[in-house]
């Protein structure tokens, strides 16, 4: 496993308690975890105030990972991988797939520095599981992949 031992988090509040219960489990297991809000419990914020501040740190900080959390996962992607160098990916409880999960091609294959979780589809244990498998997963090192993730850290606001 690489040397991460800092983990950023940020959700709104469809994630709000899922983080909360993520984070303990974390600093159990000796991370230190960046808590980016939301810091209370409110049906009206924005997921982007959270998330962007995450993906940020991340960038900033190359021996760190993080975990971004919302409804379904895929708006906070969505933000997160706005932000050069991100490379998120979402966690839904999808099933395994061949010999290998979602969780782990993701680290293997495209080096996953950020792992978006859709709260309303996963349960707590699903997602801790998730978290520890993403966590002990290290990038595959192959060359074709190391090109891949070049070419996309390489794209910088893109338009025709």
């Amino acid at each position: 496993m690489e040397d991460i031992r800092t983990i950023h988090i940020g959700s709104d509040h469809a994630g709000f308690d899922l983080k909360e219960a993520i984070i303990t489990h974390l600093e159990h297991q000796h991370f230190e975890v960046v808590d980016h809000g939301a810091y209370e419990l409110d049906p009206e914020d924005d997921y982007p105030d959270f998330i962007l501040p995450v993906a940020i740190a991340v960038t900033e900080d190359k021996h760190s990972r993080g975990i971004i959390l919302g409804g379904s996962g895929q708006g906070e992607a969505i933000v997160a991988n706005r932000v050069q160098g991100i490379r998120a990916t979402v966690f839904y409880g999808e099933p395994k797939t061949h010999d290998e999960s979602i969780i782990e091609l993701s680290r293997h294959h495209n080096d996953a520095n950020v792992l978006s979780i859709g709260a309303r589809f996963v349960s707590e244990e699903e997602a801790l599981e998730a978290i520890d498998l993403w966590l002990e997963t290290a990038f595959s090192g192959e060359e074709k992949h190391a090109r891949r993730i070049t070419k996309i850290d390489q794209i910088d606001n893109y338009s025709e």
